[in-house]
């Protein structure tokens, strides 16, 4: 029964994740007044930005009617700072408490497996570079992502130093808000415009998508084989 602690942790930080999910979800419709009343601080509104960004990324809020709003208010140089200092932090928050709330559960369930524990080895080993290519890919929420990359032995400076991969979209989002040019559209559902940097970004997306998963697979396989000898 030694394991039983590890899993009933384990068990409570999932049932925590999925409560932090719906109540993002539902926190998400207060996402728009929170920005117009950002619009109206002042000297204030960058800080009182990024902090509310930073919690909403924590609780799973989506983050792109922020990052478009980002866009709305600060114009297009501002905005793209503001939201890629607001999301890295929050990025890191969120994976600082997956790390510290299961990832002691997981090396425990993990220790007994040698196959898995190889890979997680390879996986913190190639982590700057899985976790920029999953930046960089449309197709890992976000959010949830923060938190899994928490519970692999990616180290914290690489994961920091691969928010890098965030930049791309975040400047497409932020200018398409620009563009859009009033949060009261937004909350009309002002359709974000797709042009030539919509499909770049696209793109450069799926091709981010397509050498994640080449690299973990490949890096998963040279795991397999150094562990098993084969």
């Amino acid at each position: 029964m030694r394991g039983a602690p590890a899993i009933a942790r384990l068990v409570l930080a999932v049932a925590a994740l999925a409560a932090l999910i719906v109540l993002g979800r539902r926190a998400g419709g207060y996402v728009l007044g929170f920005a117009a009343w950002v619009q109206g601080l002042g000297g204030w509104d960058p800080v009182v930005f990024i902090a509310g960004y930073v919690l909403a990324t924590v609780a799973f809020v989506p983050g792109v009617v922020l990052t478009l709003a980002a866009g709305v208010i600060f114009g297009l140089v501002r905005g793209v700072a503001y939201v890629f200092v607001a999301a890295t932090l929050g990025a890191s928050a969120a994976f600082l408490v997956g790390r510290y709330l299961a990832r002691a559960a997981v090396e425990r369930r993990i220790a007994a497996n040698p196959r898995f524990a190889a890979i997680d080895r390879a996986v913190g080993a190639e982590g700057r570079k899985i976790v920029f290519l999953l930046r960089l890919s449309p197709v890992f929420p976000f959010n949830l992502l923060n938190y899994a990359l928490g519970l692999t032995r990616v180290r914290f400076a690489d994961y920091l130093v691969a928010s890098a991969g965030m930049v791309p979209g975040t400047i497409l989002y932020v200018y398409y808000g620009k563009l859009i040019g009033d949060v009261s559209a937004l909350a009309g559902g002002a359709a974000v415009e797709k042009g030539p940097g919509y499909y770049a970004v696209l793109v450069l997306g799926l091709a981010a998508t397509v050498a994640v998963t080449t690299v973990v697979t490949r890096t998963a396989r040279r795991a397999l084989r150094d562990a098993t000898g084969e």
